[in-house]
C-alpha cells in the first residue's frame, strides 16, 4: 500500500469483498465503474494521490447528474480513504481492462479518460448512460501523471504496446580501443607493460584487511621488487645503474597508480623526492656515496621539507642547520614542536636518511634553505642519536606509506653532508654560490618539487582512469528502470549519467594529452627561463588534476550506486588515497597563486615573490594590452557548426584569461599605488588571481589537445567530440563570467547547453572504448562491476 495514505486502514479481501456485496450483485453493477477503472487503478497502485485528494474527487463525483445512485454507491467503495482496494481487487481491475482491451484498436496514443471510454463502450451494458468526460478528465487532472504512458502501463503487452526500450547505441567511432591508446601512449609502452606483468603477479594483490604495519611493510617490499627489476632508478645516470632516462621513470610512476597509491607515493618518495634531492641538489660525491643505493632501495630514504606550522611555505622553514669550523660540522636543530618535520613519507618505519631542508646559518648570517642529508635511523632499526621519530598513525587513506615526524635535537652531521651544488660552505666557514640572488637560489633549490608535482599529476589522472572505466563500463551494463510496458535500459543512456561522466572522461583525455606536454616539456628544459616556465606549469596542472580528480571519483562512485560503496569496486580506496593530492607537494590554494604571480611577473627574476612592488610597471604595461574587444557576431552566434568549433573555444578562452589577466594587473597596480602593502594589495585579489591561474590552466589543458588531435588526424571524429565537449564544458562552467563580460549572450549559453547534451548523447555510443582506451588490464582494474558489455571492444 502506498505511504502517501497512512491514514488508510487496509482490510482483508473478505471483508472487502463483504462490503461489497455478493459476487454476482457486483459483477453486474461494477459496470458502472469501467470508464473510471484507469484512473482509478493509477491513484490507488502508484498512490499519487493523499486521503484528503481522494475524499475531494469522491465528494465532486456524488454532484455527477449523469450517474445513478447504484453507480455512486461502487464508487464511494472505491474510493473510500478509510477502506482502500487490496492488492487482490486492484489487480482485479487491472486482469478486466486488459481483458476488454484486447479488443482494442492499437493507437499510438492513448489517455486515460479515453482508454475509460474505450472500456465503457467495449464492456458496458447496453442502453448504459455514457459517461460525462468532464468528470473523466477531473480525475485524470488530479492524478498529475503522463497520461499515455500510464495508459500504456496498464494495457501493457496485451494492448498498446509499451514502447521499445533504449538502449546504447552500438558505436560509430572508426578507432578501436587499441588505436587510441596508440595515439595516447605512444612512448615507452614496453615500459608500461613491464610493470603490468609485475603488478599482475600474485605477490601484488592487496587486501583490504591488512593492519598499517602488515600494509607499509608489504609496500616496501614492492618497491624493493621494482628496484630489483632496475626501473627505481632509471632517471639516474647509468654509472649509478641508471638510464638517464626521466620521462621512463614519470611512465613508471604512472603505471604503477593503476595499481595501488601506496605504493605510487612510496616509491616516488624513495626514488623520486629522496633520491631526486640528491641527484639534482648534490654534487658528484653524494652522487658516488649514495645514489646507487638508493636505486637498488639498499639505503631507504625520506625527504623532510613540511614542518607542522609552516605546510607550503618553505621558505621560512625554522629548522636550522649551524656552521661549525671547529668541528668542520652542521648542527642540525629543532627550535620548537612548530617546526618539527611532519607527514614524511617514510619516516615511521623505513628511512635511514633524510634530505632535511633548514635554514643554513654560517655565523650570525643566514644563507636561506638548504637540503642535508641526516641519518635518522640505524640499520637495526632503531633512531640515531639526537633524532626523536613519531608516527603519524592511521589516515584517511595511503595507509601503506608510513608517515612519520622528525625531530632534531642539536645532531651533528659532517659539512660534506650538505647538498652543495647551488650552494656551499668551506672548511673555513665561507658560503658561495653561482646563483647570485637568494630568491632565485631559492627556487632552484626547490627544483625537486616540479618533479614530484608532475608526478602527483600523472598519479592522479591514473587513478581517475580506472574510476572512469569501472563507472562507464558499469553504467553501459546496468539497466535500471524504462518506459511503461518496456524492458529496463543501461544508465548510461540517461542523460543526468551521461552529464555526470562523459564531461569528466573528456577532461581525463584532455589532462592526459597535457601532461605529456608538461613531462616533455621537463625533459627537454635548457634554461632558467624554461624552469621556470615548466615550474608555472607544474603547478597549475598538480592543482587542476588533482581537484579533477577528487570531484570525479565521487561522480563515478555515485553513478554505481550502493556497489560503487563497496571496497571491492575499489573507490573506496581511490577516493580516500587521492582526497590527499590536492594539498601534498603543495596545497592547490598556493599552488594556483603561484601560477598567477608567474604570469603577472612575466617569469622575471623576483618570480614568486610576494613582493610585487619591483613589477608595477609591467603590471601596468600588461593592463594597457589587454583583450578588451569583442565580435558582436560571435558572441551571437548559435549555429551548430559555430558551437563546435575549435577557432570559437580557443578564442573564448584565451580571452578569459587575457581579460582577467589585464583585470588583476589594474587591481594591483591601484592598491600599490595607493600605498597598500604589497602583500595585502596580493591577497585583497586572492580569490581573482586564482580564477585567473585556474583560466590559463584550462587555456593550457585545452590547447594541448587541439594540437594532439592535429598530430593525429585519424583520430577526427570520437576524439574532436571529446575535445569539443571539454572545452564546451570550461566555457559552461563559467558561463556566469562570459556573459557579465560580454563575451557571450543568454540565447549563445542556452545553444552551449543543448550541444554539451547532443555530444555527451554521440559520445555516449563510444563511452566503453574511450576507457577501454586507457589500456588497464583486467588484472589491474580488478573491480568486480566493471564487466565490459557484451558489444564492447577488448584492447590488445
Amino acid at each position: 500500500m502506498n505511504e502517501r495514505m497512512k491514514d488508510s486502514k487496509p482490510q482483508n479481501d473478505a471483508v472487502t469483498d463483504a462490503r461489497r456485496g455478493d459476487s454476482d450483485a457486483r459483477a453486474a453493477i461494477d459496470r458502472a465503474l469501467f470508464p473510471f477503472m484507469p484512473s482509478i487503478y493509477v491513484a490507488w497502485s502508484d498512490g499519487v494521490l493523499t486521503s484528503r485528494e481522494i475524499r475531494a474527487i469522491r465528494d465532486r463525483l456524488r454532484n455527477e447528474d449523469w450517474l445513478d445512485d447504484a453507480s455512486k454507491r461502487v464508487l464511494d467503495r472505491w474510493l473510500d480513504p478509510e477502506s482502500p482496494p487490496s492488492a487482490t481487487a486492484l489487480q482485479g481491475l487491472l486482469v478486466k481492462m486488459r481483458e476488454i482491451g484486447s479488443a482494442l484498436p492499437e493507437p499510438q496514443r492513448i489517455s486515460l479518460v479515453n482508454l475509460g471510454l474505450e472500456l465503457a463502450r467495449n464492456g458496458a451494458p447496453a442502453g448504459a448512460r455514457r459517461p460525462d468526460v468532464r468528470a473523466l478528465q477531473l480525475l485524470e487532472d488530479a492524478l498529475g501523471v503522463v497520461s499515455e504512458e500510464a495508459a500504456r502501463g496498464i494495457l501493457g503487452e496485451d494492448g498498446v504496446d509499451g514502447g521499445a526500450a533504449p538502449a546504447i547505441a552500438e558505436e560509430t567511432s572508426p578507432l578501436d580501443a587499441l588505436a587510441i591508446n596508440h595515439i595516447l601512449e605512444p612512448e615507452h609502452r614496453d615500459t608500461r607493460a613491464d610493470v603490468f606483468a609485475l603488478l599482475s603477479q600474485k605477490r601484488f594483490v592487496v587486501d583490504p584487511t591488512w593492519d598499517d604495519e602488515t600494509y607499509r611493510t608489504k609496500v616496501w617490499e614492492w618497491c624493493q621488487v621494482f628496484a630489483s627489476k632496475g626501473l627505481g632508478g632509471v632517471a639516474y645516470p647509468k654509472e649509478y645503474g641508471g638510464e638517464g632516462d626521466v620521462s621512463k621513470q614519470i611512465a613508471t610512476f604512472e603505471t604503477l597508480a593503476y595499481h595501488d597509491l601506496s605504493l605510487t607515493v612510496k616509491f616516488g618518495v624513495q626514488f623520486g623526492l629522496f633520491g631526486g634531492t640528491v641527484y639534482l641538489l648534490g654534487t658528484k660525491l653524494h652522487h658516488d656515496t649514495y645514489l646507487r643505493d638508493i636505486a637498488t632501495a639498499a639505503l631507504p630514504g625520506c625527504f623532510a621539507m613540511t614542518e607542522t606550522g609552516h605546510g607550503s611555505n618553505v621558505r621560512d622553514l625554522r629548522t636550522v642547520a649551524r656552521y661549525e669550523a671547529a668541528t668542520d660540522e652542521f648542527v642540525i636543530n629543532t627550535p620548537d614542536d612548530e617546526a618539527r618535520k611532519d607527514y614524511i613519507g617514510g619516516a615511521a618505519m623505513h628511512a635511514r636518511v633524510a634530505a632535511v631542508f633548514a635554514q643554513l646559518e654560517v655565523g650570525s648570517e643566514r644563507h636561506g634553505v638548504h637540503a642535508f642529508l641526516v641519518p635518522v635511523r640505524a640499520a637495526s632499526g632503531q633512531p640515531m642519536p639526537g633524532v626523536r621519530i613519531a608516527d603519524c598513525g592511521h589516515k584517511e587513506g595511503l595507509n601503506g606509506v608510513d608517515n612519520g615526524r622528525l625531530w632534531f635535537d642539536n645532531v651533528r652531521i659532517p659539512r660534506t653532508n650538505l647538498l652543495d651544488r647551488f650552494g656551499g660552505v668551506s672548511k673555513e666557514g665561507t658560503y658561495t654560490s653561482a646563483i647570485t640572488s637568494p630568491s632565485r637560489r631559492f627556487f632552484t633549490m626547490l627544483g625537486t618539487l616540479v618533479a614530484g608535482r608532475i608526478s602527483i599529476a600523472g598519479a592522479a589522472v591514473s587513478a581517475v582512469k580506472v574510476g572512469l572505466t569501472i563507472a562507464v563500463r558499469y553504467a553501459a551494463s546496468r539497466r535500471q528502470f524504462g518506459p511503461e510496458g518496456g524492458s529496463e535500459v543501461p544508465i548510461l543512456s540517461y542523460r543526468l549519467v551521461q552529464r555526470a561522466l562523459l564531461p569528466k572522461l573528456a577532461a581525463t583525455y584532455a589532462l592526459h594529452f597535457a601532461m605529456k606536454d608538461v613531462g616533455r616539456a621537463f625533459v627537454s628544459q635548457k634554461d632558467e627561463a624554461d624552469a621556470r616556465w615548466v615550474e608555472v606549469l607544474a603547478a597549475g596542472i598538480k592543482a587542476y588534476s588533482s581537484t579533477h580528480t577528487v570531484e570525479t571519483l565521487q561522480a563515478c562512485r555515485e553513478a554505481c550506486g550502493g556497489q560503487g560503496y563497496m571496497a571491492e569496486n575499489r573507490f573506496a580506496a581511490l577516493k580516500a588515497d587521492t582526497d590527499i593530492f590536492t594539498t601534498f607537494e603543495g596545497a592547490n590554494g598556493v599552488l594556483l597563486q603561484l601560477v598567477a604571480k608567474g604570469l603577472l611577473t612575466d617569469y622575471r627574476q623576483q618570480f614568486g615573490e610576494i613582493r610585487l612592488w619591483s613589477v608595477v610597471k609591467l603590471l601596468a604595461n600588461r593592463a594597457a594590452t589587454v583583450v578588451t574587444e569583442m565580435n558582436p557576431i560571435t558572441t551571437r552566434r548559435t549555429d551548430r557548426e559555430h558551437l563546435l568549433d575549435a577557432e570559437f573555444h580557443v578564442g573564448a578562452l584565451q580571452f578569459r584569461e587575457q581579460h582577467l589577466l589585464g583585470a588583476a594587473g589594474r587591481r594591483l597596480k591601484k592598491r600599490i599605488d595607493e600605498g597598500m602593502d604589497s602583500f595585502e594589495a596580493l591577497n585583497s585579489v586572492q580569490s581573482h588571481v586564482a580564477v585567473l591561474a585556474n583560466a590559463h590552466i584550462e587555456r593550457v589543458i585545452h590547447e594541448s589537445f587541439v594540437v594532439a588531435l592535429d598530430d593525429h588526424e585519424e583520430a577526427t571524429g570520437t576524439l574532436e567530440k571529446l575535445r569539443q565537449l571539454f572545452a564546451l564544458s570550461c566555457i559552461e562552467a563559467d558561463k556566469g563570467w562570459f556573459l557579465e563580460s560580454g563575451y557571450i549572450d543568454p540565447p549563445k549559453s542556452k545553444a552551449i547547453r543543448g550541444a554539451i547534451e547532443d555530444l555527451c548523447e554521440d559520445i555516449s555510443t563510444s563511452a566503453v572504448t574511450l576507457v577501454d582506451a586507457f589500456g588497464i588490464p583486467e588484472s589491474i582494474l580488478k573491480a568486480p562491476i566493471a564487466v565490459r558489455p557484451a558489444s564492447g571492444k577488448i584492447v590488445a
